[in-house]
């Protein structure tokens, strides 16, 4: 797989900007990626050396709009770890 595929987008919330400061980042991946695949993505896009790669399904969530119910996707998401003093800019 391409590295732009594997490698959706990455996850800027409150929880994910406190674990950037501990060297972690969160991405959204492909639903067929897995660790290694992650890794080398990160390396050929960013230019960093990754530590560990943990992977996380999230699951699918029932919703309701308007009454009506249906489901919010589910998705698999990646966080990197890295070496002490890299960063990654987005």
């Amino acid at each position: 797989m391409e590295p732009e595929k594997i490698l959706i987008r990455p996850i800027i919330t409150e929880k994910t900007t406190l674990l950037q400061k501990e060297g972690k980042y969160v991405f959204e991946v492909s639903e067929k990626a897995n660790k290694i695949e992650i890794k080398k993505a990160i390396e050929k896009i960013y230019k960093v050396k990754p530590v560990k790669v943990n992977i996380i399904n999230v699951k699918e969530k029932p919703m309701r709009r308007r009454g009506i119910p249906g489901r919010k996707k589910g998705f698999k998401k990646a966080i990197v770890t890295l070496k002490k003093g890299e960063k990654i800019e987005f």
